[in-house]
């Protein structure tokens, strides 16, 4: 198994995380349900560092014979990923969440001010 991560710096870009939200509830999240060896796919935001990009989770490494869909996140924000690493998995481990700021009502709570129950 592999994971991809990427970011974009947005000082550079009119696009804001509350805009590229935007784009995931209007729609561009849903081409990626029906790549193939990809396990799952986070979009992630750094509101406080204006910060914006993806985790990609793999069974290998990406098949080479396979068109991704459009990367949405470059065509808004104006340029590539300021950032690209790629990861083998050690291990995992799930947890119990749901879909994740951007479909959800309230704004991002730093880690730090969430508390246990």
């Amino acid at each position: 198994m592999r994971v991809d991560v990427v970011w974009w710096d947005l000082a550079r870009s009119h696009q804001t995380v509350e805009s590229l939200e935007k784009d995931l509830r209007d729609g561009s999240v849903e081409p990626w349900h029906e790549v193939r060896g990809l396990r799952l796919k986070l979009w992630i935001a750094d509101r406080e560092r204006g910060r914006w990009g993806a985790v990609m989770w793999w069974d290998s490494d990406v098949p080479a014979d396979q068109q991704l869909p459009p990367n949405r996140a470059a065509e808004l924000i104006g340029y590539a990923p300021d950032h690209r690493t790629g990861f083998d998995v050690a291990a995992v481990a799930e947890g119990i969440d749901s879909l994740g700021l951007a479909f959800s009502a309230g704004p991002s709570v730093p880690a730090q001010d969430l508390e246990r129950k």
